[in-house]
Protein backbone atom coordinates (compact mmCIF):
# COMPACT_ATOMS: atom_id res chain seq x y z
CA UNK A 1 0.00 0.00 0.00
CA UNK A 2 1.33 3.23 -1.10
CA UNK A 3 1.79 6.63 1.62
CA UNK A 4 0.08 8.55 -0.57
CA UNK A 5 -3.36 5.54 -0.34
CA UNK A 6 -2.54 5.70 3.86
CA UNK A 7 -2.96 9.34 3.80
CA UNK A 8 -6.18 9.20 1.50
CA UNK A 9 -7.73 6.37 3.56
CA UNK A 10 -7.07 8.32 7.09
CA UNK A 11 -8.21 10.89 5.93
CA UNK A 12 -11.22 9.59 4.55
CA UNK A 13 -11.65 7.72 8.01
CA UNK A 14 -11.28 10.72 9.96
CA UNK A 15 -14.11 12.58 7.96
CA UNK A 16 -16.28 9.65 8.61
CA UNK A 17 -15.39 9.42 12.47
CA UNK A 18 -16.30 13.38 12.51
CA UNK A 19 -19.74 13.00 11.00
CA UNK A 20 -20.88 9.11 12.10
CA UNK A 21 -21.85 10.13 15.77
CA UNK A 22 -24.73 12.57 14.47
CA UNK A 23 -25.35 10.67 11.28
CA UNK A 24 -26.21 7.45 12.97
CA UNK A 25 -28.13 8.77 16.28
CA UNK A 26 -31.40 7.83 15.13
CA UNK A 27 -29.92 3.89 13.97
CA UNK A 28 -28.87 1.14 15.53
CA UNK A 29 -25.43 1.48 14.59
CA UNK A 30 -22.38 2.68 16.18
CA UNK A 31 -19.56 4.99 15.30
CA UNK A 32 -16.78 1.76 15.91
CA UNK A 33 -19.03 -0.80 13.83
CA UNK A 34 -18.75 1.28 11.03
CA UNK A 35 -14.88 1.98 11.28
CA UNK A 36 -14.35 -1.46 11.91
CA UNK A 37 -16.22 -2.18 8.82
CA UNK A 38 -14.21 0.61 6.61
CA UNK A 39 -11.00 -1.74 7.67
CA UNK A 40 -12.34 -4.98 6.78
CA UNK A 41 -13.55 -2.98 3.07
CA UNK A 42 -9.95 -2.08 3.07
CA UNK A 43 -8.63 -5.43 3.84
CA UNK A 44 -10.82 -7.00 1.34
CA UNK A 45 -10.21 -4.63 -1.71
CA UNK A 46 -7.33 -4.26 -4.20
CA UNK A 47 -5.64 -1.40 -2.61
CA UNK A 48 -4.58 -3.49 0.63
CA UNK A 49 -2.37 -5.26 -1.98
CA UNK A 50 -0.34 -7.97 -0.22
CA UNK A 51 -0.22 -6.72 3.20
CA UNK A 52 -0.37 -9.59 5.99
CA UNK A 53 -0.67 -8.41 9.62
CA UNK A 54 1.08 -11.03 12.23
CA UNK A 55 0.18 -10.17 15.47
CA UNK A 56 3.47 -11.59 16.81
CA UNK A 57 5.57 -9.80 14.37
CA UNK A 58 3.54 -6.10 15.60
CA UNK A 59 2.96 -7.26 19.31
CA UNK A 60 5.17 -3.92 20.53
CA UNK A 61 3.18 -1.40 18.31
CA UNK A 62 0.29 -3.34 19.12
CA UNK A 63 0.93 -2.95 22.72
CA UNK A 64 1.89 0.99 23.16
CA UNK A 65 -1.30 1.80 20.86
CA UNK A 66 -3.47 0.52 22.49
CA UNK A 67 -2.00 1.29 26.26
CA UNK A 68 -2.18 4.99 25.04
CA UNK A 69 -5.72 4.53 24.16
CA UNK A 70 -6.52 2.96 26.74
CA UNK A 71 -4.97 5.63 29.22
CA UNK A 72 -6.43 8.30 27.43
CA UNK A 73 -10.10 6.81 27.75
CA UNK A 74 -9.66 6.31 31.16
CA UNK A 75 -9.05 9.83 31.58
CA UNK A 76 -11.91 11.10 30.01
CA UNK A 77 -13.96 8.32 32.06
CA UNK A 78 -12.13 9.91 35.22
CA UNK A 79 -13.92 13.57 34.81
CA UNK A 80 -16.82 12.65 33.07
CA UNK A 81 -17.79 11.12 36.14
CA UNK A 82 -20.24 12.92 38.14
CA UNK A 83 -20.27 11.17 41.37
CA UNK A 84 -17.22 11.71 44.21
CA UNK A 85 -15.99 9.04 45.54
CA UNK A 86 -15.09 9.88 49.60
CA UNK A 87 -13.01 8.25 51.64
CA UNK A 88 -13.95 9.06 54.64
CA UNK A 89 -17.60 8.90 53.94
CA UNK A 90 -19.19 5.57 54.15
CA UNK A 91 -21.99 7.40 52.43
CA UNK A 92 -20.10 7.77 49.61
CA UNK A 93 -18.84 3.94 49.40
CA UNK A 94 -22.23 3.01 49.32
CA UNK A 95 -23.06 5.10 46.38
CA UNK A 96 -20.99 3.31 44.72
CA UNK A 97 -22.55 -0.14 45.62
CA UNK A 98 -23.05 -1.47 42.22
CA UNK A 99 -19.16 -0.42 40.85
CA UNK A 100 -18.15 -2.92 43.79
CA UNK A 101 -20.31 -5.86 42.93
CA UNK A 102 -19.51 -5.63 39.54
CA UNK A 103 -15.82 -5.87 40.34
CA UNK A 104 -15.84 -8.15 43.13
CA UNK A 105 -18.68 -10.43 41.62
CA UNK A 106 -18.82 -10.44 37.77
CA UNK A 107 -15.33 -9.95 37.14
CA UNK A 108 -13.59 -12.94 38.82
CA UNK A 109 -16.44 -15.06 37.75
CA UNK A 110 -16.02 -14.11 34.56
CA UNK A 111 -12.69 -14.94 34.26
CA UNK A 112 -12.91 -18.29 36.33
CA UNK A 113 -15.89 -19.04 33.81
CA UNK A 114 -13.67 -18.29 30.60
CA UNK A 115 -10.57 -20.24 32.42
CA UNK A 116 -12.08 -22.78 32.62
CA UNK A 117 -14.24 -23.36 29.78
CA UNK A 118 -11.07 -23.10 27.77
CA UNK A 119 -8.77 -25.16 29.95
CA UNK A 120 -11.21 -27.86 30.55
CA UNK A 121 -13.56 -28.57 27.20
CA UNK A 122 -11.50 -27.03 24.70
CA UNK A 123 -8.20 -28.38 26.08
CA UNK A 124 -6.01 -25.08 26.18
CA UNK A 125 -2.68 -25.06 28.43
CA UNK A 126 -4.03 -23.78 32.08
CA UNK A 127 -1.61 -20.22 31.76
CA UNK A 128 -2.76 -19.37 28.23
CA UNK A 129 -6.61 -20.58 29.48
CA UNK A 130 -5.95 -18.32 32.56
CA UNK A 131 -4.62 -15.16 30.12
CA UNK A 132 -7.26 -15.68 28.38
CA UNK A 133 -10.02 -15.23 30.72
CA UNK A 134 -7.87 -12.04 32.41
CA UNK A 135 -7.54 -10.26 28.96
CA UNK A 136 -11.67 -10.70 28.09
CA UNK A 137 -12.93 -10.29 31.43
CA UNK A 138 -12.54 -6.14 31.76
CA UNK A 139 -15.45 -4.00 30.46
CA UNK A 140 -13.41 -0.90 27.63
CA UNK A 141 -13.78 2.31 28.68
CA UNK A 142 -13.01 2.79 24.70
CA UNK A 143 -15.44 1.49 22.85
CA UNK A 144 -18.37 1.47 25.39
CA UNK A 145 -19.28 5.29 25.02
CA UNK A 146 -23.00 4.66 23.67
CA UNK A 147 -23.22 2.38 27.44
CA UNK A 148 -21.12 5.23 29.63
CA UNK A 149 -22.35 9.00 30.82
CA UNK A 150 -21.89 11.44 28.25
CA UNK A 151 -19.45 14.14 30.09
CA UNK A 152 -19.27 16.09 33.47
CA UNK A 153 -22.35 17.86 34.40
CA UNK A 154 -21.83 21.40 35.95
CA UNK A 155 -24.62 22.96 37.18
CA UNK A 156 -26.87 22.62 40.21
CA UNK A 157 -25.39 22.71 43.71
CA UNK A 158 -22.73 20.16 45.07
CA UNK A 159 -25.56 17.74 46.39
CA UNK A 160 -27.43 17.90 43.06
CA UNK A 161 -24.28 16.63 40.74
CA UNK A 162 -24.05 13.46 40.77
CA UNK A 163 -24.94 10.44 38.04
CA UNK A 164 -29.00 10.77 37.38
CA UNK A 165 -28.37 7.13 35.49
CA UNK A 166 -27.24 4.37 37.62
CA UNK A 167 -27.09 1.96 34.60
CA UNK A 168 -24.02 4.32 32.91
CA UNK A 169 -22.71 5.02 36.03
CA UNK A 170 -21.91 1.37 36.77
CA UNK A 171 -20.68 0.86 33.49
CA UNK A 172 -18.45 3.66 33.32
CA UNK A 173 -17.46 3.15 36.61
CA UNK A 174 -16.22 -0.08 36.21
CA UNK A 175 -14.60 0.08 32.95
CA UNK A 176 -12.54 3.01 35.18
CA UNK A 177 -11.52 0.99 37.77
CA UNK A 178 -11.72 -2.99 37.08
CA UNK A 179 -7.70 -2.75 35.59
CA UNK A 180 -6.80 -3.13 38.71
CA UNK A 181 -8.64 -6.53 39.44
CA UNK A 182 -7.36 -7.82 35.31
CA UNK A 183 -3.35 -6.79 36.06
CA UNK A 184 -3.48 -9.65 38.58
CA UNK A 185 -4.57 -12.28 36.52
CA UNK A 186 -2.82 -11.41 33.65
CA UNK A 187 0.40 -11.56 36.15
CA UNK A 188 -0.67 -14.76 37.38
CA UNK A 189 -0.85 -16.11 33.87
CA UNK A 190 2.42 -14.81 32.98
CA UNK A 191 3.68 -16.56 36.03
CA UNK A 192 2.42 -19.91 35.28
CA UNK A 193 3.81 -19.65 32.09
CA UNK A 194 6.97 -18.37 33.12
CA UNK A 195 9.26 -19.33 36.11
CA UNK A 196 7.38 -17.65 39.22
CA UNK A 197 9.25 -15.20 41.40
CA UNK A 198 10.34 -16.77 45.00
CA UNK A 199 7.16 -16.28 47.34
CA UNK A 200 4.79 -17.76 45.03
CA UNK A 201 1.02 -17.11 45.81
CA UNK A 202 2.11 -14.88 48.76
CA UNK A 203 3.79 -12.67 46.54
CA UNK A 204 1.01 -12.35 44.19
CA UNK A 205 -1.85 -11.82 46.59
CA UNK A 206 0.38 -9.71 48.81
CA UNK A 207 1.80 -7.09 45.97
CA UNK A 208 -0.18 -8.01 42.34
CA UNK A 209 -3.31 -7.97 43.59
CA UNK A 210 -3.11 -5.47 46.86
CA UNK A 211 0.20 -3.75 46.90
CA UNK A 212 -0.08 -2.89 43.07
CA UNK A 213 -3.44 -1.71 43.32
CA UNK A 214 -2.52 0.70 46.28
CA UNK A 215 0.42 2.42 45.03
CA UNK A 216 -1.67 3.18 41.82
CA UNK A 217 -4.40 4.37 43.37
CA UNK A 218 -2.29 6.51 45.82
CA UNK A 219 0.27 7.97 43.34
CA UNK A 220 -3.01 8.79 41.28
CA UNK A 221 -4.60 10.60 44.13
CA UNK A 222 -1.48 12.50 45.13
CA UNK A 223 -1.03 13.77 41.48
CA UNK A 224 -4.35 14.07 40.70
CA UNK A 225 -4.26 16.23 44.20
CA UNK A 226 -1.25 18.53 43.52
CA UNK A 227 -1.97 19.14 39.65
CA UNK A 228 -6.26 20.36 40.94
CA UNK A 229 -4.74 22.69 43.68
CA UNK A 230 -1.71 24.23 41.08
CA UNK A 231 -4.73 24.92 38.63
CA UNK A 232 -7.94 25.91 40.43
CA UNK A 233 -5.55 27.33 43.82
CA UNK A 234 -2.50 28.17 43.00
CA UNK A 235 -1.24 31.43 44.97
CA UNK A 236 0.06 32.57 41.45
CA UNK A 237 -2.53 33.46 38.27
CA UNK A 238 -0.26 32.72 35.97
CA UNK A 239 -0.32 28.75 37.45
CA UNK A 240 -3.92 28.74 37.91
CA UNK A 241 -4.46 27.26 34.47
CA UNK A 242 -8.48 26.86 35.15
CA UNK A 243 -8.42 30.60 35.02
CA UNK A 244 -6.46 30.01 31.64
CA UNK A 245 -8.66 27.50 30.40
CA UNK A 246 -5.55 25.60 29.07
CA UNK A 247 -7.11 22.16 28.63
CA UNK A 248 -3.60 20.40 27.87
CA UNK A 249 -3.36 20.03 31.39
CA UNK A 250 -5.51 16.89 31.27
CA UNK A 251 -2.63 15.16 29.05
CA UNK A 252 0.03 15.95 31.60
CA UNK A 253 -1.86 14.84 34.38
CA UNK A 254 -2.25 11.41 32.35
CA UNK A 255 1.07 11.06 31.24
CA UNK A 256 2.82 12.29 35.07
CA UNK A 257 0.45 10.15 36.97
CA UNK A 258 0.59 6.96 34.74
CA UNK A 259 4.37 7.42 34.37
CA UNK A 260 5.36 7.85 38.28
CA UNK A 261 3.32 5.10 39.06
CA UNK A 262 4.82 2.79 36.93
CA UNK A 263 8.05 3.69 38.00
CA UNK A 264 6.51 3.00 42.10
CA UNK A 265 5.85 -0.65 40.62
CA UNK A 266 2.27 0.43 40.72
CA UNK A 267 -1.05 0.06 38.52
CA UNK A 268 -0.30 3.03 36.47
CA UNK A 269 -4.14 2.24 34.50
CA UNK A 270 -5.25 2.77 37.88
CA UNK A 271 -2.91 5.83 38.66
CA UNK A 272 -4.47 7.47 35.89
CA UNK A 273 -8.43 6.78 36.79
CA UNK A 274 -7.96 8.24 40.22
CA UNK A 275 -5.63 11.10 39.32
CA UNK A 276 -8.72 12.27 37.00
CA UNK A 277 -11.13 11.52 39.75
CA UNK A 278 -9.25 13.71 41.86
CA UNK A 279 -9.10 16.76 39.16
CA UNK A 280 -12.87 16.12 39.10
CA UNK A 281 -13.77 16.68 42.63
CA UNK A 282 -12.04 20.08 42.87
CA UNK A 283 -14.35 22.84 41.70
CA UNK A 284 -16.69 20.68 40.64
CA UNK A 285 -18.75 23.56 38.81
CA UNK A 286 -15.94 25.19 37.16
CA UNK A 287 -16.41 25.05 33.55
CA UNK A 288 -12.54 23.70 32.97
CA UNK A 289 -13.49 20.34 33.67
CA UNK A 290 -15.30 20.25 30.64
CA UNK A 291 -12.55 22.23 28.74
CA UNK A 292 -10.30 19.12 29.77
CA UNK A 293 -12.83 16.27 28.62
CA UNK A 294 -13.02 17.87 25.71
CA UNK A 295 -9.64 17.80 24.43
CA UNK A 296 -9.36 13.79 25.74
CA UNK A 297 -12.76 13.00 24.04
CA UNK A 298 -11.08 14.52 20.55
CA UNK A 299 -7.76 12.94 20.99
CA UNK A 300 -9.59 9.59 22.14
CA UNK A 301 -11.68 9.92 19.02
CA UNK A 302 -8.36 10.03 16.72
CA UNK A 303 -7.02 6.82 18.57
CA UNK A 304 -9.88 4.49 18.20
CA UNK A 305 -10.32 5.94 15.03
CA UNK A 306 -6.47 3.94 14.24
CA UNK A 307 -7.11 0.97 16.60
CA UNK A 308 -10.69 0.21 14.85
CA UNK A 309 -9.25 0.76 11.15
CA UNK A 310 -6.52 -1.51 12.07
CA UNK A 311 -8.56 -3.98 13.97
CA UNK A 312 -10.75 -4.19 10.83
CA UNK A 313 -8.08 -4.30 8.48
CA UNK A 314 -6.14 -6.85 10.38
CA UNK A 315 -9.14 -9.37 10.55
CA UNK A 316 -9.02 -9.96 6.84
CA UNK A 317 -4.90 -9.82 6.49
CA UNK A 318 -4.41 -12.99 9.55
CA UNK A 319 -5.40 -11.50 12.86
CA UNK A 320 -8.09 -15.02 12.41
CA UNK A 321 -5.88 -16.81 10.78
CA UNK A 322 -5.38 -19.10 13.92
CA UNK A 323 -9.42 -19.04 14.72
CA UNK A 324 -10.96 -22.62 15.05
CA UNK A 325 -14.29 -23.71 16.47
CA UNK A 326 -12.65 -23.16 20.19
CA UNK A 327 -12.07 -19.50 19.78
CA UNK A 328 -15.65 -19.12 18.45
CA UNK A 329 -17.54 -20.58 21.12
CA UNK A 330 -15.15 -18.85 23.51
CA UNK A 331 -16.01 -15.69 22.40
CA UNK A 332 -19.99 -16.55 21.43
CA UNK A 333 -20.40 -17.70 25.10
CA UNK A 334 -18.66 -15.03 26.68
CA UNK A 335 -20.72 -12.01 24.97
CA UNK A 336 -24.22 -14.11 25.39
CA UNK A 337 -23.99 -15.77 28.37
CA UNK A 338 -21.00 -15.39 30.62
CA UNK A 339 -20.91 -12.06 31.18
CA UNK A 340 -24.48 -11.74 31.61
CA UNK A 341 -24.76 -14.25 34.11
CA UNK A 342 -22.36 -13.32 35.89
CA UNK A 343 -23.34 -9.27 35.50
CA UNK A 344 -27.02 -10.61 36.84
CA UNK A 345 -25.86 -12.64 39.98
CA UNK A 346 -23.00 -9.84 41.11
CA UNK A 347 -26.64 -8.24 42.40
CA UNK A 348 -28.23 -10.93 44.15
CA UNK A 349 -28.42 -10.65 47.98
CA UNK A 350 -28.47 -6.34 48.12
CA UNK A 351 -30.01 -5.14 51.10
CA UNK A 352 -33.31 -3.00 50.66
CA UNK A 353 -32.23 0.67 50.54
CA UNK A 354 -29.04 0.66 48.82
CA UNK A 355 -28.53 1.82 45.40
CA UNK A 356 -28.15 -1.71 43.93
CA UNK A 357 -32.14 -2.09 45.59
CA UNK A 358 -32.81 0.82 43.26
CA UNK A 359 -32.09 -0.65 40.27
CA UNK A 360 -34.63 -3.04 38.68
CA UNK A 361 -34.29 -6.18 36.56
CA UNK A 362 -34.40 -4.77 32.50
CA UNK A 363 -31.76 -2.35 34.41
CA UNK A 364 -29.57 -4.94 36.02
CA UNK A 365 -29.91 -7.33 32.51
CA UNK A 366 -28.47 -4.82 30.84
CA UNK A 367 -25.40 -3.71 33.35
CA UNK A 368 -24.57 -7.09 32.74
CA UNK A 369 -24.94 -8.34 29.29
CA UNK A 370 -23.01 -4.69 28.25
CA UNK A 371 -19.82 -5.81 29.11
CA UNK A 372 -18.23 -4.56 26.11
CA UNK A 373 -14.89 -6.21 25.25
CA UNK A 374 -12.20 -3.87 23.31
CA UNK A 375 -8.99 -2.21 23.06
CA UNK A 376 -8.20 -3.29 26.66
CA UNK A 377 -8.05 -6.99 25.66
CA UNK A 378 -5.69 -6.32 23.03
CA UNK A 379 -3.59 -4.70 25.16
CA UNK A 380 -3.21 -6.98 28.36
CA UNK A 381 -2.97 -9.85 25.54
CA UNK A 382 0.17 -8.49 23.75
CA UNK A 383 1.33 -7.21 27.37
CA UNK A 384 1.40 -10.95 28.71
CA UNK A 385 3.09 -12.26 25.40
CA UNK A 386 5.53 -9.72 25.49
CA UNK A 387 6.87 -11.09 29.18
CA UNK A 388 6.05 -15.04 28.73
CA UNK A 389 6.17 -17.25 25.79
CA UNK A 390 2.72 -19.16 25.76
CA UNK A 391 2.84 -21.65 23.19
CA UNK A 392 -1.09 -20.67 22.16
CA UNK A 393 0.54 -17.26 21.15
CA UNK A 394 -1.39 -17.27 18.04
CA UNK A 395 -4.90 -18.82 19.18
CA UNK A 396 -4.90 -16.65 21.58
CA UNK A 397 -3.97 -13.44 18.90
CA UNK A 398 -7.44 -14.70 16.86
CA UNK A 399 -9.52 -15.69 19.82
CA UNK A 400 -9.26 -12.08 21.24
CA UNK A 401 -9.51 -10.68 18.06
CA UNK A 402 -12.50 -12.29 17.08
CA UNK A 403 -14.39 -11.54 20.72
CA UNK A 404 -13.37 -7.93 19.86
CA UNK A 405 -15.01 -7.94 16.80
CA UNK A 406 -18.03 -9.65 17.85
CA UNK A 407 -18.26 -7.17 20.82
CA UNK A 408 -17.92 -4.23 18.66
CA UNK A 409 -21.05 -5.72 16.36
CA UNK A 410 -23.05 -7.13 18.64
CA UNK A 411 -23.39 -4.56 21.66
CA UNK A 412 -23.19 -1.55 18.57
CA UNK A 413 -26.29 -3.03 17.30
CA UNK A 414 -28.32 -3.69 20.50
CA UNK A 415 -26.79 -0.68 22.64
CA UNK A 416 -29.08 2.81 21.11
CA UNK A 417 -32.79 0.09 21.12
CA UNK A 418 -31.65 -1.27 24.86
CA UNK A 419 -30.80 2.40 26.55
CA UNK A 420 -34.28 4.01 25.14
CA UNK A 421 -36.06 0.69 26.25
CA UNK A 422 -34.78 1.54 29.15
CA UNK A 423 -35.63 5.16 28.77
CA UNK A 424 -39.29 4.34 27.95
CA UNK A 425 -39.50 1.95 31.52
CA UNK A 426 -37.85 4.68 33.59
CA UNK A 427 -40.95 7.04 32.67
CA UNK A 428 -43.72 4.47 32.69
CA UNK A 429 -42.09 3.74 36.28
CA UNK A 430 -41.79 7.14 36.66
CA UNK A 431 -45.46 8.24 35.73
CA UNK A 432 -47.41 5.16 37.99
CA UNK A 433 -45.14 5.82 41.25
CA UNK A 434 -43.65 9.12 41.49
CA UNK A 435 -39.93 8.70 40.17
CA UNK A 436 -37.63 10.68 38.73
CA UNK A 437 -37.95 10.27 34.62
CA UNK A 438 -34.91 9.70 33.04
CA UNK A 439 -33.41 8.25 35.75
CA UNK A 440 -32.65 5.57 38.41
CA UNK A 441 -36.69 6.66 39.01
CA UNK A 442 -36.11 7.03 42.83
CA UNK A 443 -36.03 3.95 45.15
CA UNK A 444 -39.61 3.70 45.64
CA UNK A 445 -40.56 3.85 41.95
CA UNK A 446 -37.45 1.56 40.21
CA UNK A 447 -38.15 -0.69 42.70
CA UNK A 448 -41.68 -0.93 41.83
CA UNK A 449 -41.04 -1.51 38.63
CA UNK A 450 -38.43 -4.29 39.28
Amino acid sequence: MSPELVYVLLGGALLLAAVLPQALHRWALSAPMVLVAVGLLVGTTAVSGDVVIDPVALRPWIEHLAEFTVLVALMGVGLALDRPLRPRLRASWASWEPTWRLLGIAMPLTIGAVALLAFGPLGVAFPAALLLGAALAPTDPVLASDVQVEGPTLEGDDDDLDEDDEVRFALTSEAGLNDGLAFPFVWAAIFLAGAAPAGGVLLWVGWELVGKVVVGVAVGCLVGWVLARLAFRASRRSLRLAEVGEPLLALSALLLAYGAAEFAHGYGFLAVFACAMTIRSFERHDQYHRHMHDVVERLETLLTLVMLLGLGFAITTGLLANLDWRGVLVGLLLVFVIRPVAGYVSFLGHRKGTRTACLSVPERLVIGFFGVRGIGSLYYLAFALGHARFTEERWLWSAVGFTVALSVVVHGVLATPAMRWLERRRDEAAAEGGGRPGGPGGPDGMARAA
